[in-house]
């Protein structure tokens, strides 16, 4: 009979969960090169620890443990040919590592072979980490961006089917025949289960920044639903870049991501108030804001800049000087506006230069900011950006133009599906009715 796991134990294997799932993942896919075998036999191990651990304590060292056990059972199921052949073509590997050598494991499942603990070389998280492995094929850009964020979740973080699907919106059927045609293209399209070689390595590090910071805007702006911030989405983009940081501890841009995530999410608290409103920057009670992760975010920040920083560093400096600000109208928006100066030539981007002509209304007006955003022009990216007709909005109320103010807000309301957005911009309309129009204008 299967010893029913106690609550401590159920604990210990969550924890693993979420921070050894990519780990073992990634080392079970080195030895069969299958990302359905290696899914199914990590959460095989998962599975199995509860009764084991019940049985004999949970390891020293959880995730040698469960690396052992997903690898082995691999193992096991490559030996009888009908697992062999799967329906989905092998990974490609440069240079596939055999099997190690199976010698007793003291943590590991009794029976089993060791193929993680005793040897440092697995856990050193240097560039040939198999984490890096998996994330460089999870995030290749042959892959669309949505099925990049997909897989990271599916594949790094270890949530279901279900859980992604629920990340996504979509229902459950939907998302498992998502995750079927991003990995038959993977094998398909036979992307190599390798980390890059240097000389395209700044260019891929890229595609990997880009899928952790659209996980981590999905979650801070929840483009809809009933929640504005999606908190497991944010802590899951925070746990990647985490990750990625410390197997790429001197790369500039992914130090000037971390930093960009932290020092954003640390206003997370004062987003909402009581009722669940929004809270503006301006209006936000800045001592609830985490500074333990403005200071880290500051010094990963300060990293990124003695190095060559790019756009993500410069972002996060953007965010920098709101969190150093003592108060609102203490923050330097000349700074923030030749920030984003800068970010526009290294980032040619439409979204930025809408932000940018916001900060313009900040530093020098709202005629200025008004301005700014009318030599955006027609960007065709633009067209349908509820962020867009909500600043537009904001200038147009600010300079007495209620009319225009008015209509820019229901456009605004039209296109946000954001229950909580659409809230405040509903309240913001609904208070220009008792405004009268500014009689100069």
């Amino acid at each position: 009979m299967t010893p029913r796991a106690d609550p401590a134990v159920a604990a210990a294997v969550a924890d693993a969960h979420r921070h050894e799932w990519a780990f073992v993942l990634a080392a079970t896919v080195r030895v069969t090169r299958d990302l359905d075998l290696a899914e199914e036999c990590v959460q095989d191990a998962y599975a199995r620890a509860l009764s084991a651990w019940t049985a004999s304590g949970v390891p020293a060292r959880p995730g040698a443990w469960l690396t052992t056990a997903a690898r082995n059972r691999a193992l096991d199921l490559l030996r009888h040919e009908a697992t062999a052949r799967r329906a989905l073509p092998l990974l490609v590997e440069d240079a596939v590592v055999p099997p190690p050598d199976e010698v007793a494991d003291e943590a590991g499942p009794p029976g089993l072979a060791s193929v993680a603990a005793g040897s440092g070389a697995a856990w050193d998280g240097g560039p040939g980490d198999d984490r890096l492995r998996l994330v460089f094929t999870c995030c290749h850009p042959a892959l669309a961006p949505e099925a990049r964020v997909a897989l990271s979740l599916r594949l790094l973080c270890g949530l279901s089917t279900a859980e992604v699907a629920h990340a996504f919106l979509v229902s459950e059927p939907t998302m498992a025949a998502r995750l079927t045609r991003a990995k038959k293209k993977i094998a398909a399209a036979r992307i190599p289960y390798r980390v890059p070689e240097p000389e395209e390595l700044k260019d891929r590090v890229g595609a990997v920044c880009d899928t952790v910071h659209l996980l981590f805007t999905t979650g801070h702006s929840a483009p809809a639903g009933d929640e504005l911030v999606r908190r497991d989405l944010v802590q899951r983009a925070l746990d990647l870049a985490r990750m990625l940081h410390r197997l790429l501890p001197c790369d500039a841009e992914v130090s000037g991501l971390l930093a960009l995530l932290l020092l954003t999410d640390a206003r997370r608290d004062a987003r909402l108030d009581a009722e669940g409103r929004v809270v503006l920057l301006v209006d936000q009670d800045r001592s609830r804001w985490d500074q333990a992760a403005v200071a880290e975010g500051i010094a990963l920040l300060r990293d990124a800049l003695r190095r060559q920083p790019g756009r993500w560093a410069l972002m996060a400096a953007i965010a920098a000087v709101h969190d150093e600000a003592p108060s609102w109208a203490e923050t330097d928006w000349r700074e923030v506006v030749g920030l984003y100066d800068v970010l526009v030539q290294v980032w040619p981007s439409p979204v930025v230069a809408l932000n940018r002509a916001v900060a313009v209304g900040m530093a020098g007006g709202p005629a200025a900011g008004l301005a700014a955003l009318d030599a955006l022009g027609g960007e065709p990216q633009l067209a349908g950006y509820p962020y867009l007709a909500a600043a537009r909005a904001d200038l147009l109320r600010r300079l007495g133009r209620l009319e225009e103010a008015r209509t820019a807000y229901d456009e605004a309301i039209l296109l946000t599906e954001n229950a909580v957005e659409r809230r405040f911009l509903s309240e913001r309309r609904t208070e220009l009715d008792g405004e009268e129009p500014d009689p100069q204008r």
